[in-house]
């Protein structure tokens, strides 16, 4: 996870390097540990398919250059009016381990008709939870940046010559 301040870092260098004529406005750079989303808004008289057509080559000159800084894949995503369309974007596999009440919860969804997997019946789990507790995380995520700073500024135990906590930090003096 990384800081606002970090993410805030990350949307200026692509908006430093998106040429001028590619977004009508930059909306928003998303980062995780695999991927980087970049949004903008595009003109509403252009479809989709001719933008990402017009817009191919310097999208990838700005994506692979991106992709050798920051070690994840860059994404790309159009949107117009209230429309939002992803491309060239990552689905990531992820392994969990469920108990019977949890696989029963997925085989329900499968069994109702809502999902085709339980592969599927948790990615809808998951987008259900992200839409419906929006401020939660948000607010989550706010905190978690906090926490980051105030452990940014705490001491630097790799000063201690055996790279642990000194006798005073571990007697708690």
């Amino acid at each position: 996870m990384i800081t606002a301040e970090q993410n805030e870092q990350l949307r200026s260098w692509f908006a430093e390097r998106l040429p001028v004529d590619i977004y009508e406005s930059l909306l928003s750079v998303t980062v995780d540990r695999e991927e980087i989303t970049v949004v903008g808004a595009i003109p509403a008289t252009e479809s989709v398919a001719a933008f990402r057509e017009r817009t191919r080559e310097q999208r990838m000159e700005v994506a692979r250059e991106a992709e050798d800084l920051y070690r994840r894949k860059v994404s790309w995503a159009a949107q117009s009016g209230e429309d939002r369309t992803l491309f060239t974007h990552l689905a990531v596999p992820v392994m969990t381990r469920l108990r019977q009440p949890e696989r029963q919860v997925l085989d329900t969804l499968v069994a109702g008709g809502v999902a085709r997997s339980r592969a599927d019946a948790l990615a809808w789990c998951v987008r259900l939870v992200g839409r419906n507790t929006d401020t939660w995380l948000t607010d989550l995520r706010e905190s978690l940046d906090r926490v980051q700073q105030v452990r940014a500024k705490g001491p630097d135990l790799s000063d201690s010559p055996s790279g642990s906590p000194s006798d005073s930090q571990k007697s708690g003096s």
